[in-house]
């Protein structure tokens, strides 16, 4: 069970499991809108862990460009997976280059 706190339009906007200020109705875990509202707040952490993991590849590069770090430094599956992580990019990156620079300039 679930205690809920809305807003004005009546979405839920919270969830609790102990009975707190603002979080007067209870709802079961399966009750569809509380469904939703978890599935919306997965893909709001989904999007979040995708875009910080981004930063932390940007990071690991720009600490071996400076000689900071060696990626052999990082356990061998770390290695594997920032590995595979810049071929996918490089590769997804190279297949949207629709303009292709040559001698008469760009075709």
């Amino acid at each position: 069970m679930f205690f809920v706190r809305r807003n004005a339009s009546g979405e839920i906007m919270a969830l609790s499991k102990e009975m707190t200020s603002g979080y007067s109705e209870q709802l079961d875990a399966n009750h569809p809108e509380v469904l939703k509202f978890l599935s919306q707040s997965d893909e709001v952490f989904n999007d979040l862990d995708t875009s910080l993991i981004r930063v932390i590849e940007d990071l690991v590069d720009v600490l071996i460009d400076k000689n900071v770090l060696r990626l052999t430094d990082l356990p061998l599956p770390a290695q594997e997976k920032l590995l595979s992580r810049k071929k996918v990019r490089s590769s997804l990156k190279n297949s949207l280059n629709i303009l292709v620079d040559n001698d008469q300039g760009l075709i």
